[in-house]
């Protein structure tokens, strides 16, 4: 993956749209081959319409998996995922609302039954973020809403699930490496993401005795819609690496595919790092 050497300005609002971005980010590799490792297996994708999980989505499929995904209102990212999913051979259920809503929740859960008539794999992953500065800056709805999108519908998917989760299924969060090190501008974000991980090691411990795996994935800076449509500059977005750049999604879709399958038998309550090179505890 060449290093860029910056990104040109562009505005949108959040959530942000991926076909709008430029460069585009990379998907999922060319010489990506799947091997069958989730064959016939049915995943449910938060955030599916783009970025990591669309690059989720898409590696699935080329693994074998028949894929849902949930978004928002980005209509046309998700339709293009759909599209990327069906060339891989699969299946693409997509469903569009508010997460922070369980009733809708609780009702994705219902479609995905009614549509592949089982649930194996449940990733977690939609999220916003509202860079501010200063303490001040962050208002207390914001604070709140921060909480509601990213955190609450891990617990509502999770619940609403869990009858249909049998013996071998898998749970994957998509945590931060600002859980780790912190944001000085992303106070309730990285909050959110610190809840995350520890949801996950709790998680797991729950479950461990029904034979269902909960781990995570901590990207760092990767190029998806969240960036331009939340930050004013990004020119040198993801060059403080330690290897001087940004990641790509179809740099951190593979995670995805490696804990949702058998390779990742004898893991649970675990976070895969992927930022660049920085040194992280936990």
């Amino acid at each position: 993956m060449s290093k860029p050497e910056s990104f040109p300005d562009q505005d949108q609002s959040q959530p942000g749209d991926e076909f709008r971005m430029n460069p585009e980010p990379e998907i999922i590799r060319k010489d990506y081959k799947g091997s069958e490792k989730l064959l016939n297996k049915a995943a449910l994708i938060t955030g599916g319409d783009s970025g990591i999980g669309r690059s989720a989505a898409v590696h699935f499929a080329r693994e074998g998996a028949d894929i849902a995904i949930v978004y928002y209102e980005e209509t046309e990212d998700a339709k293009l995922t759909k599209e990327l999913v069906e060339k891989e051979g699969r299946k693409c259920l997509i469903i569009s609302g508010d997460l922070k809503e369980e009733d809708f929740c609780i009702r994705v859960i219902d479609d995905v039954i009614s549509e592949f008539g089982k649930i194996d794999i449940l990733v977690n992953n939609a999220a916003m973020q509202f860079p501010k500065e200063e303490v001040e800056q962050v208002t207390s709805e914001q604070f709140d809403a921060t909480f509601r999108t990213n955190l609450y519908p891990y617990f509502y998917l999770v619940k609403a699930a869990l009858e249909h989760l049998k013996k071998d299924a898998v749970i994957i969060n998509t945590t931060s490496v600002t859980a780790y090190r912190g944001s000085e501008h992303l106070l309730d974000y990285s909050s959110t993401k610190g809840a995350i991980t520890s949801f996950t090691r709790s998680l797991s411990k729950m479950l461990v005795d029904r034979g269902i795996r909960v781990n995570a994935v901590a990207p760092g800076p990767i190029w998806t819609p969240l960036i331009p449509s939340t930050f004013d500059d990004i020119s040198d977005f993801g060059q403080d690496t330690p290897m001087g750049r940004a990641g790509q999604p179809s740099e951190v879709g593979p995670a995805y595919v490696f804990l949702a399958s058998k390779d990742s038998s004898y893991m649970t309550g675990q976070v895969i790092h992927i930022n660049g090179g920085e040194i992280v505890g936990g």
